[in-house]
């Protein structure tokens, strides 16, 4: 008779059956009722609905999301192609938002449904839902399918979105209406729908990011076409940058987009840059003599079980993983020695910057670096391939228990180098501190490490302006985390900013960094 470890092996082979062809969204009649109960019991799967389960983890908390985040749109694409079959489309809302590059998980997925809808709400995981709603769909020719969800194509979701939209998304919506080079495919469907309320809407819009071009061509052929046309501007406000002609990238034009309407809340709330210090190596030995500290804190954030003895054994150089093999497989010893070796890299920046140079042009030099080092000790040990520290990441990444899906891995290789450019040109020194540690884990460019590398960067900004090395306590996880997801997913940076601004504020004060106790698990 099959142990019981066994029949959960005859179980799991059947999930990773349904997985290896990339089924997400499982159905009551992809697995026996028996595999279906043990997998459930085990923490593999969950249950989404009545009949309807997605993949899990048995080591996630009660109550954790990533797994449904991580999820989402794969098994939202299944569910509505099994339910409505093709006379369905997502809202011309959500369509301009996911043509805009912009992933994230919405509270509600508003969904248009040509016959038997019943306008109804569907729960689903972690207080999301879908509305079925019975409305036209677009004709065969203005649909496009991306990753299996049905949209309106972009011209089509322009014409059919909301006023409204351009006020509750503006950065989503200036990105997308940068996708389109001119006003050849919007005209057609403006000419055939007589839309000459629209057509003004329009070319408001494409006027207010700079494309007056496309903006007159709307207004004179919808006249020569006999509509009174009205060009009115459905943004509240102007847009904070103009959109070249050449850049039609979504992900890079959001970005930049953010950076301009994020600059000024963040300039009223950071304190002054007090400037270039004086005396460098006093200012490297504040650094250093805060490392452990540092160190701690920024590991313990990260789930590593991290001590004052293992940091300065590590910093002593007791650790020898090709000697020691508690070292070699311990995962919290491999984390600190990483984290030494990059803050030794950081440190060479910091001395750059201190020194005059471009805060920018140093970190876009040196970040790779950091991330080796981080990860070198791993690879050492045999926990990791050489190929994983090759760059950036080529797969998609879900931030853990947040609703912001990061850019896959094509997009990530427009973005880093926008940044960059981004943190070059920025003259305020507040600004280089919050956005460029805000942008950097927006775009999550590694599979792991992004936060640990993102506080580097803050540093090494906060370093560029005078600020002195700032630890972010594991204490204030939460308040931390949160702020950083309402920067991504409601494009409010004002929380993230006020954080990191008192943090700042009582660093320069000379007030002592948190106190660490000895064996506090941070997990």
């Amino acid at each position: 008779m099959a142990t019981p470890s066994e029949k959960l092996a005859q179980s799991l082979e059947a999930l990773h059956a349904l997985q290896d062809h990339d089924i997400v969204a499982i159905r009551s009649v992809d697995l026996t009722r028996t595999h279906r109960e043990r997998l459930l019991r085990g923490g593999f799967l969950q249950e989404v609905m009545k009949g309807w389960y997605i993949p899990s983890r048995p080591d996630e908390m009660a109550g954790e999301s990533t797994a449904w985040y991580a999820s989402y749109w794969a098994f939202c694409a299944a569910y509505l192609h099994e339910r409505f079959g093709n006379v369905w489309s997502l809202a011309p809302e959500q369509s301009v938002l996911l043509h805009a590059g912009n992933w994230d998980v919405p509270r509600q997925l508003l969904v248009r449904v040509e016959r038997n809808a019943r306008n109804n709400v569907t729960r689903l995981l972690h207080g999301t839902s879908l509305l079925d709603v019975r409305a036209s769909v677009p004709e065969a020719q203005d649909v496009k399918e991306l990753e299996g969800l049905r949209l309106f194509a972009l011209p089509a979701a322009l014409v059919a979105c909301s006023v409204r939209f351009y006020t509750q998304n503006p950065s989503d919506a200036r990105a997308a209406l940068a996708m389109m080079r001119d006003a050849s495919d919007i005209l057609p469907r403006l000419l055939e729908g007589g839309h000459s309320t629209i057509a003004g809407r329009l070319a408001g819009a494409f006027r207010n990011i700079g494309r007056a071009r496309v903006a007159d061509e709307i207004v004179a052929t919808m006249r020569a076409a006999g509509y009174d046309v009205r060009e009115n501007d459905p943004f509240e406000a102007l847009a904070p940058m103009l959109l070249g002609a050449r850049e039609t990238s979504p992900y890079v034009n959001r970005v930049r987009l953010m950076w301009q309407a994020m600059r000024e809340p963040v300039i009223a709330r950071f304190p002054k840059a007090p400037g270039l210090p004086r005396d460098v190596q006093a200012y490297l030995k504040r650094v250093g003599d805060v490392y452990v500290n540092d160190a701690y804190h920024s590991l313990s954030i990260e789930g590593y079980r991290v001590n004052r003895e293992l940091i300065e054994r590590v910093r002593a150089g007791n650790w020898n993983p090709d000697v020691n093999e508690d070292d070699r497989n311990q995962r919290n010893a491999l984390a600190a020695r990483g984290y030494w070796q990059a803050f030794q890299a950081v440190l060479e920046s910091v001395q750059k910057v201190l020194a005059g140079g471009n805060a920018g042009a140093v970190a876009d030099e040196a970040h790779r670096t950091w991330h080796r080092e981080l990860f070198a000790p791993s690879v050492t040990a045999g926990l990791l391939r050489p190929a994983d520290l090759a760059g950036y990441r080529n797969d998609r990444v879900y931030i853990r228990r947040s609703m912001h899906i990061p850019s896959n891995g094509e997009a990530v290789r427009d973005l880093m180098p926008a940044l960059f450019e981004l943190l070059r040109e920025e003259a305020e020194p507040a600004v280089r501190v919050v956005l460029g540690h805000f942008v950097f884990v927006y775009i999550h460019p590694y599979m792991d490490g992004n936060g640990r590398m993102g506080r580097f960067l803050m540093n090494v900004m906060l370093a560029a302006g005078g600020y002195p090395w700032t630890v972010i306590p594991v204490e204030a996880r939460h308040a931390y985390m949160a702020a950083l997801e309402h920067a991504s997913v409601d494009q409010n940076i004002v929380p993230f900013a006020d954080f990191l601004a008192r943090l700042v504020e009582s660093a320069l004060k000379g007030e002592p960094v948190p106190h660490i106790s000895g064996d506090r698990d941070a997990g």
